[in-house]
Parts: structure tokens; C-alpha cells; sequence
């Protein structure tokens, strides 16, 4: 059974990452900020079968708690988010640049150096970085995202580089509206029609993407099926990029 684990599991990426990986057959160990107390982790876990709850939040936390008892990793999926405002550059909060920076590309980078001597050790395993494809087509008011996603795939490459003689692959999911909570939200670009008219004049494919659908591509690249493809960056935009 391949073990996986995803970050943030409830948000962008997450939900449709866990139930695939889920569906594969994968042990998915899931860490997400909202899981500090028993009742939240209980409660998760009772809706997906087979999932495990972190209670650890940092990275050193979260490499502990995942290796304890001598356990391996086969696959991270690093699905990191931060909320995004709207802000003209030149009025950009720098605490909110430095927050963003923190959550979107030292987290994830982190990470990475705890797990992977022990995937070096094996021979093997997969990262799939889920970042932005705003970075291809940046656009007004989103200076921090952009910068801080490009900055994450742009590390994710050059792991892969290093990582590659060790028989590990790093992939790159780069979406753009996908539908999540946090960044798409139903209420304004489902259920309103003005909301899904934006939506179908921007993005080629007339919709959101689903997280079912962004699910199966990260599992995929966390299958090691394909250990060949390592050092790409996927967009996942309805054709947008």
C-alpha cells in the first residue's frame, strides 16, 4: 500500500486529492491547520475511510509523526494556500507578502528537506508540488500570489534536478480556477450567474475545474507508475494558459 501525504487537506487541492488518492487504495496521512483538537480529526476521519489525521502542524511536527515506529513515505503532496487579497503593488502589505512566503514556499521547502534523505536512502518516491498557473499569465492586483507560486515551482524544478540520479520524481500541478472555498468559491462563481458567466468567458473549457478531476492528475504523479516523468509542470486551467 503506497503512503501518501497531503497538506492542507481541506483546502484548494485537498479535498480532491485525499478522495482519490483514497480511492486508489493509497494510506493517505493528512495534516491540515484545522485538525489541532480530537473532535476535528474524528469527525474528518469518520467522512473518509482509510484517512489518518495529523495533529502536527509544523514541518519538524509533521516529519515526526509520520515516521514514528520506523514508518516511509512514498509520495508528499504539497497542496500549500494562503488567502489572497487584491492589492495594487505599490500598496501590497509586506506582512501579508511575508506570510504568504512563509506558508506557500518555506513550508513546503521544509518539508522537503525532512523526508528526503529517507526517500534518497530507499531509491525512491514522489513529490507533487500543487502551485499556480498564475505565474504564465500574471494578472493586476495579484503580485504576491504570483511571485510566491513561482517561486515554489520554480524550486520544485530544480529538485527535481537534484533529485532525479536518487530515482525520485517532482512534478508540478499548476492550476487556475479549480473550485475551492478558498479561492473559488460556490456562492460566487457557481450559484450566481454572473459568477459562472465570468467564468465561461475566461477559461476555454466554460467552467471550474472539479477537485475530482485535479485529484486524479495528483495521483497519479504520486503513484509511481511513472517515474520517468519527473521535472514537469502541468497546468490544470480548462485551457486558460
Amino acid at each position: 500500500m503506497r503512503r501518501v501525504l497531503v497538506t492542507n487537506v481541506t483546502q484548494y487541492a485537498g479535498p480532491g486529492a485525499v478522495d482519490s488518492l483514497l480511492r486508489a487504495g493509497c494510506e493517505v496521512l493528512c495534516h491540515d491547520p484545522s485538525f489541532s483538537g480530537p473532535a476535528e480529526r474524528t469527525q474528518y476521519e469518520s467522512t473518509h475511510a482509510g484517512a489518518r489525521c495529523l495533529a502536527a502542524l509544523d514541518p519538524e511536527e509533521i516529519y515526526a509523526a509520520v515516521m514514528q515506529g520506523g514508518g516511509t513515505l512514498d509520495a508528499l503532496v504539497s497542496n500549500d494556500v494562503y488567502p489572497i487579497t487584491r492589492h495594487a503593488i505599490e500598496d501590497l502589505p509586506l506582512d501579508e507578502l511575508r506570510a504568504t512566503f512563509e506558508a506557500v514556499l518555506v513550508f513546503p521547502v521544509r518539508l522537503t528537506q525532512l523526508f528526503l534523505p529517507s526517500m534518497k536512502a530507499r531509491g525512491g518516491g514522489a513529490f507533487v508540488f500543487v502551485t499556480s498557473a498564475r505565474p504564465r499569465r500574471p494578472e493586476p492586483g495579484f503580485a504576491t500570489p504570483t511571485t510566491i507560486r513561482a517561486g515554489t515551482t520554480a524550486f520544485a524544478v530544480a529538485l527535481a534536478k537534484e533529485a532525479a540520479p536518487d530515482g525520485i520524481q517532482v512534478n508540478v500541478v499548476a492550476p487556475n480556477y479549480l473550485y475551492s472555498e478558498m479561492y473559488y468559491p460556490r456562492a460566487r462563481f457557481v450559484d450566481d450567474p454572473t459568477g459562472r458567466e465570468l467564468i465561461a468567458q475566461t477559461v476555454p473549457a466554460g467552467r471550474l475545474g472539479e477537485p475530482e478531476e485535479v485529484g486524479e492528475l495528483i495521483t497519479f504523479l504520486a503513484s509511481g507508475r511513472s517515474p520517468f516523468t519527473t521535472g514537469q509542470v502541468i497546468d490544470f486551467t480548462g485551457g486558460w494558459s
